[in-house]
């Protein structure tokens, strides 16, 4: 542990904010690289002239910030690490890096199911990190899960991120596309949830670098419209669904209308279109008859 003065170092985090990026990217890299929690942070002001410890040293830090600030590369990726809701979670260029905007799911999740502690069957359909499916997991339970992804290297992360957060066992991880590893669970799920790759082609192409560059496209382009997964899993989605089980898209910023047209048609009710925290239609959901 290198020793540093709270007065220098409050200096040198003033100093890297001033080149550009947000106190959260900075919180993280702080946390994640170099040892010093958000509650640490909070109380250097206390004690200006005491010592604080770092595991690496500030040119270290600096570096990847500024690798961060100025050749796009996100934060999270560069850290190993992203903050989702309570969780840490272990994240690589294998896996798209949880939004903050998705953490409403469990939200909806909550509002549509209670605090209810019967035992109940849900399943995530590509689920990358594993974010929403471990905090389901931990919310409930005594309910049972199975995460699905195409990508054997997302579910090994998904696998570590559920074994670092949890000492509990309801949660299973299977590999294939969307409903394919579910086959012998027909009919028998209560909830099923995607944040599909819903991003359309055109859309696709003038993403930012960030994005881009760096996050896996498999997790992103969804095809000509966007809607090329999120009409095969509705279509599905009656197959596997209990009769009263509950479908949650996520969905992109203008597509709501379209997915709420889809629902319909394969025979769901109860169809509404959830905002996010910006009032954009991001989530849509419906129940099966």
């Amino acid at each position: 542990m290198l020793s540093i003065s709270v007065k220098e170092f409050l200096f040198w985090k003033k100093t890297q904010l001033s080149k550009g990026g947000d106190p959260q990217s900075l919180a993280l890299l702080l946390d994640s690289v170099g040892g010093i929690s958000t509650s640490d942070l909070n109380s250097l002001n206390i004690n200006p002239k005491e010592n604080l410890y770092l595991k690496k040293n500030l040119d270290i830090l600096e570096s990847i910030w500024e690798d961060h600030l100025f050749k796009s590369h996100p934060i999270q990726y560069l850290c190993g690490e992203a903050f989702w809701r309570n969780l840490k979670l272990k994240v690589t260029s294998k896996v798209l890096i949880p939004r903050p905007e998705t953490e409403l799911i469990v939200d909806i999740v909550f509002k549509i199911f209670g605090k209810k502690s019967q035992k109940l069957f849900f399943a995530e359909l590509g689920t990358g990190s594993g974010a929403i499916s471990i905090a389901l997991a931990l919310k409930y339970p005594l309910w049972y899960g199975i995460a699905t992804d195409i990508d054997q290297d997302a579910l090994e992360i998904a696998t570590e991120n559920y074994v670092n957060s949890s000492k509990q066992s309801n949660l299973k991880f299977y590999c294939g596309h969307w409903w394919t590893p579910l086959e012998s669970f027909k009919g028998k799920i209560d909830l099923a949830i995607s944040n599909p790759p819903y991003i359309p082609k055109d859309t696709y192409e003038k993403l930012p670098k960030e994005v881009k560059n760096f996050e896996p496209r498999i997790a992103l382009l969804g095809g000509d419209d966007g809607l090329k997964h999120i009409r095969e899993i509705i279509q599905k989605a009656p197959l596997f669904l209990k009769e009263k089980g509950w479908l949650i898209l996520e969905n992109h910023f203008d597509q709501g209308e379209q997915v709420k047209q889809l629902l319909l048609k394969y025979k769901f009710s109860s169809i509404e279109i959830v905002n996010d925290l910006s009032g954009i239609g991001r989530f849509t959901i419906g129940r099966y008859k």
